[in-house]
């Protein structure tokens, strides 16, 4: 049996990089728009390229575009928490038994709801499905957001341990660098909110450098702390595994083909990374897909494979009864 046939049987996988509103699929959109009598006129086609990135994506400005139309339907505590059983429900026949699903609260405001209605719906999505999940709110970049990514932290900490278990800063990092963000991982860090970071990503391994600076135990993304030895070495010392998210760094142009990806360059030097999808919707992947390409491209045993999923849970931010049950799952 290849090595493609075999992560196509797999039942225990763990997906820690994953946004909801990348992450909408047409069959989850028609039921949200049908939920709360919104109209979509367009066929699968046409729906399609309003949520998929198209080939010939130019960067992460243009991919962040195509989370326009999904926030639409996500914007009533019926389409939150019916997007997170659906989300759940259709991670569950992938094979996945782990997942935390990030979105961010302020972004679903635009009907009235505040951010703590926003994601005590969310958790209402989560505790209706028996996929093992956890929920991380991610801050945005900005100029003139302080005080709802402020907010965000709050509600992180009330719900914290009650399907939350982390926050993220995500956005235009090109735009926006990581160290003008350093306030709200100080006030995370004194409610003692755990955290990852999108860095490393449009931005160069600086980015990461201030993420690390700021105690980040994860970072998202972060392949391009590879530009920097001293950066890697710091990742490597300090035990900070990476979320990689190969097929999203293809769209985004990042890197031009995945044999440029430096997966086996930190696997080798005892960089701990993870596999995900990102946005699998706009990027037209599920987790499978993500693994066999990698696999294929670094020519990874199935050993390998298994030790990416042992390298997600342990550094999931997971209560220590859940990442003892998967680990027993992936091992056997």
């Amino acid at each position: 049996m290849n090595i493609n046939d075999k992560i196509d049987q797999m039942n225990n996988l763990v997906e820690l990089h994953l946004h909801l509103d990348g992450a909408l699929s047409i069959n989850n959109c028609r039921k949200l728009a049908k939920l709360q009598n919104i109209d979509i006129t367009q066929d699968d086609n046409e729906l399609g390229k309003m949520l998929m990135v198209p080939d010939d994506c130019h960067d992460l400005n243009e991919f962040l575009t195509k989370f326009e139309f999904p926030l639409t339907l996500l914007q009533t505590k019926e389409g939150i928490k019916e997007s997170i059983i659906n989300l759940q429900e259709e991670l569950l026949e992938q094979g996945v038994i782990y997942a935390e699903i990030r979105f961010a609260p302020q972004l679903h405001l635009n009907k009235g709801l505040n951010q703590d209605e926003v994601v005590a719906a969310a958790i209402e999505g989560l505790n209706a499905s028996k996929l093992r999940s956890n929920l991380i709110l991610c801050c945005m970049r900005g100029n003139d957001n302080h005080d709802a990514n402020m907010e965000t932290v709050r509600i992180a900490k009330k719900y914290l341990g009650q399907g939350v278990c982390a926050i993220d800063l995500a956005g235009a990092e090109g735009l926006f660098p990581t160290k003008i963000f350093e306030d709200i991982f100080k006030y995370a860090r004194e409610l003692n909110i755990p955290f990852t970071i999108h860095a490393g990503e449009a931005d160069g391994p600086s980015s990461v450098s201030d993420a690390i600076r700021f105690g980040a135990k994860r970072i998202g993304h972060g392949v391009r702390a590879y530009e920097d030895s001293y950066i890697v070495n710091l990742i490597k010392d300090l035990d900070i595994t990476l979320e990689v998210c190969p097929t999203s760094n293809l769209c985004t142009c990042i890197y031009n083909q995945i044999s440029e990806m430096p997966i086996k360059y930190f696997m080798d030097n005892g960089i701990k990374i993870t596999i995900n999808t990102d946005d699998p919707t706009v990027c037209n992947t599920k987790l499978k897909d993500e693994l066999k390409l990698v696999a294929n491209a670094f020519n990874l045993t199935y050993e390998d494979i298994i030790e990416l999923e042992k390298n997600a849970i342990n550094a999931s931010f997971a209560n220590s009864e859940v990442k003892l049950e998967v680990l027993r799952i992936i091992d056997n």
